[in-house]
């Protein structure tokens, strides 16, 4: 009997069953759709409805003001506001994929609400030719926009995300178009949206790039409707002759063809998945046609609204929501009348399990190879009913057929029951969101929970992610924000506990983000309170910066030991505070004092020594001038006796004045004064020599450049001012004199007074010039033997070195004099002579 009256609610078209289940009772009151523009998102979404100012209506108690509401399917308002727009008059509305309501004027003018119906700004226009030409049609899909103006061009909004307007190609049809239809983008081969048009005697495919006829058996007249299938595969046409057809979307031939009894073209027509279509006059029965057979016939008496979904069409009413949809085959299996299908026999089982009827075994036996089968009808079938018990019922049968199925997927009943407690949850009339588990499949739990989030359901939301196992973080943190924007008369430090609670919920949850828009709506107190609460010194520090939380985020910023942060606080605070107040925050804390030292350092002087004067750093202060003054060096301009030099020695000597300041600084300012000292004697010899070669040499280069030049005062006066010790000033001398092979000054030099560093440089100088007569005048003049037979050596003379090395009575000497001569037999065998000579007296 439970079957009986479960297929007695069916239709049939040709071989395929229609059920046609009421969703809701409509919880409005005094709605006529008839009066009303009326737009309903698909997968369940809100309605919305605003009087139709196209249509003269009578006025009852309501006002003369247009009000654009908003109902769930089932009803129950949500918000409504007052239209008040310029524009014209509204042409067409339409939700788009994230349940934002489009509203379209005769002007071009775009206006956007949210479900709370809050305009969402900025509202776009689609250009001066829209509100030169003023739209008088559009047609929406699921994320954009074709609208049509009065002089036949095509506008089109491929994406609300973007809100770019375009222009299509034009038609160049004398007249507008009797129809329109539109193929997504994501269902043509350009990826752009395509729009189809009757136009006179056929159908145009309008573009971007260009116009295209239509060629085929299908476009034969005038066309009145056209609608595209939900996965953009077929077109579903009304001739002008009445006729319904439906072709691929290629236009490759008839799939259906049937006449209808009226030519004037119907109001809607709707496909119901992709096995029929829906076509609605007024005033008539809705008509139901299918690729064979008769049509099937709905009878109303109030006007209706059709809204396709994936698996069938949704029907409004003014009293009830109701969903067409096609039988799914498991559950034609199971309730058909007369079926003797394993799933329907395993369902028959259960009932005489309950009457504890030994039939119940008996039907098991019979379905014992096909139970695995039936368990998933049972299972699929539960899936697709709307009515709570006999989705009970199933999982109870499928339950009962599990038990003896050993081969079967143990935790498939589990995931039903978890899909369904969540579409029942969502069902309920007060949520009204009549999901069907194909259209919950398709959504994702994941857009489900958005949906409900946006519409201010966040117990709902929060149960459903905590059920299906996804991020409650994404709820708990819109709740909060949204529980701020509604709490503004409640204080600070009671509303910090209310969300306190709540957000110790989730492990590492964003309490920035909360706090940035507790700032946002203007409660600062609030979001200092809540940022000390975010673990994430990243987050943590960038919002104390933004609400003027300086000092603390300098803390912060700190403590986390992330230079990059401080930084990010040191600069901030560079640009907002006096540099004083600047100086004293960072003074006290070691890391930002020494970070941003060593930026300034690379970028700042100027300002590196306002710090460093501040807080009584002198020696730091004269290090810097020190340095400014080797960069003033490095300017290229800075040569040949340029007056720069001035200002590089006036740099030192203020270093040498900031030096003399601290007592623990006397070399360093002993440095700098020898150094400006020194500059300045250098910047006269390139004046008066006119050749840039002083400049920051140093002192040894500065005297063995004078000599070398031959301008002995000035090398006497560098020696004189800087102290220049004797030693030091005869080896400048000496070498200098080589390098310019002067050998007579070198000699009268020699003879001045007896060398106080001897005369081995005297020696080493004339060797270096490769000039061996000179060495020679100076060797006699060694005193120690050992030198003066190494100096023989280095000029090749053998027997003079063997001399003094035998004077000197050193074998070892002998040894590597020998190795010296190794070339010369003669000379090898003089030096094991005199080393014999030695070994035999006893000298090593």
């Amino acid at each position: 009997m439970a079957n009986v009256s479960v297929a007695a609610e069916w239709q049939l078209l040709f071989n395929r069953y229609y059920r046609k289940p009421e969703l809701y009772p409509m919880r409005w009151k005094h709605m006529d759709l008839s009066r009303n523009k009326v737009a309903c998102a698909p997968f369940g979404g809100p309605i919305a409805v605003i009087r139709d100012d196209s249509k003269i209506v009578q006025l009852y108690s309501e006002s003369a003001l247009r009000k654009l509401r908003i109902f769930t399917s089932s009803g129950v308002p949500i918000s409504d506001t007052v239209w008040k727009h310029p524009g014209g008059r509204l042409i067409g509305m339409s939700w788009t994929e994230d349940q934002t309501l489009i509203c379209i004027v005769q002007d071009g003018t775009v206006y956007r609400y949210n479900v709370h119906a809050e305009l969402i700004e900025p509202n776009v226009s689609l250009g001066k030719e829209c509100f030169e030409q003023n739209v008088v049609e559009c047609l929406f899909w699921g994320n954009g926009v074709v609208c049509l103006t009065e002089g036949g061009l095509l506008f089109c909004i491929p994406d609300f995300k973007v809100m770019r307007p375009c222009q299509l190609a034009e038609t160049g049809a004398e007249d507008l178009p009797n129809c329109m239809a539109v193929i997504e983008p994501k269902y043509t081969v350009s990826g752009n949206v395509e729009v189809l048009i009757g136009v006179g005697d056929g159908i145009l495919i309008v573009d971007e790039d260009g116009v295209q006829r239509v060629e085929g058996e299908a476009v034969q007249g005038p066309v009145q409707k056209m609608v595209v299938s939900w996965d953009g595969k077929y077109l579903a046409i009304f001739t002008h002759d009445g006729r319904i057809l439906v072709t691929d979307i290629n236009f490759n031939g008839v799939l259906l063809e049937y006449n209808c009894e009226s030519a004037l073209p119907p109001e809607q027509v709707a496909w119901c998945g992709l096995d029929s279509v829906l076509l609605y006059w007024d005033d008539t029965p809705l008509l139901m046609v299918g690729p064979r057979g008769d049509p099937v016939h709905y009878f109303y008496d109030e006007p209706l609204f059709l809204i396709p979904e994936c698996d069938g069409v949704r029907i409004l009413s003014n009293t009830s929501m109701e969903f067409l949809q096609r039988v799914p085959d498991s559950t034609v299996s199971i309730f058909k009348i007369g079926s003797t299908s394993p799933a329907a026999l395993l369902y028959d089982a259960l009932d005489h399990f309950d009457r504890r009827s030994a039939k119940a075994d008996e039907n098991l036996r019979l379905i014992r190879s096909s139970l695995p089968e039936a368990v998933e009808a049972c299972i699929d079938a539960a899936g697709h009913e709307f009515d709570v018990s006999r989705q009970r019922t199933l999982l109870r049968a499928a339950s009962y057929g599990q038990a003896f199925c050993s081969n079967f997927q143990r935790d498939r009943i589990q995931e039903i029951c978890k899909t369904l407690r969540v579409l029942n949850a969502v069902r309920d009339p007060e949520i009204g969101i009549p999901l069907s588990i194909k259209q919950y499949k398709l959504l994702t739990p994941s857009v489900l929970i958005a949906r409900s989030i946006n519409a201010h359901r966040h117990l709902l939301a929060l149960r459903i992610s905590e059920y299906v196992g996804l991020n409650q973080e994404v709820v708990i943190m819109h709740w909060a924000c949204s529980k701020i924007t509604a709490s503004l008369a409640i204080p600070d430090a009671s509303l910090l506990e209310i969300l306190l609670d709540k957000l110790k919920l989730c492990r590492g949850i964003s309490y920035a983000a909360v706090a940035a828009h507790a700032d946002k709506n203007g409660r600062r107190k609030l979001a200092a309170m809540l940022v000390e609460h975010e673990p994430r010194s990243s987050k943590q520090v960038p919002l104390l910066l933004s609400i003027g939380e300086e000092d603390t985020a300098l803390m912060k910023a700190t403590e986390s030991g992330d230079t990059d942060l401080v930084y990010l606080v040191l600069f901030h605070i560079w640009q907002k505070r006096p540099p004083l107040e600047f100086f004293g925050m960072i003074q006290a804390r070691p890391l930002p004092r020494d970070l941003f030292t060593s930026y300034a350092r690379c970028y700042k002087h100027e300002f590196l020594k306002d710090f460093f004067l501040s807080t009584g750093q002198l020696q730091e202060v004269a290090f810097l001038l020190w340095k400014e003054s080797w960069e003033l060096g490095k300017n290229p301009m800075a040569s040949k006796g340029s007056p720069l030099h001035g200002p590089r020695i006036k740099l030192i000597e203020k270093a040498q004045h900031l030096f003399s300041e601290t007592k623990e600084h006397t070399f360093e300012s002993k440095a700098a004064e020898e150094h400006a000292k020194l500059l300045r004697i250098q910047h006269e010899l390139e004046v008066s020599t006119k050749q840039a070669i002083f400049v920051d040499s140093s002192i040894s280069d500065t005297i063995r450049t004078c000599i070398v030049l031959g301008n002995q005062r000035a090398a006497m006066k560098v020696k004189t001012e800087f102290k220049v010790s004797e030693k030091r000033w005869y080896w400048l001398k000496v070498f200098a004199l080589a390098t310019i092979r002067d050998w007579d000054a070198l000699e009268k030099f020699s003879k001045e007074k007896r060398p106080p560093i001897g005369y081995r440089p005297f020696v080493e100088a004339c060797v270096d010039a490769d000039e061996k007569g000179e060495a020679l005048k100076y060797i006699p003049k060694l005193a120690d033997p050992r030198e003066r037979a190494e100096a023989y050596a280095q000029i090749g003379m053998a027997k003079e070195a063997a001399d003094a090395a035998s004077q000197a009575k050193d074998g070892e000497l002998l040894g590597r004099l020998k190795l010296t001569f190794a070339q010369n037999a003669a000379a090898s065998s003089l030096f094991d002579t005199l080393r014999d000579r030695l070994s035999f007296q006893g000298v090593s």
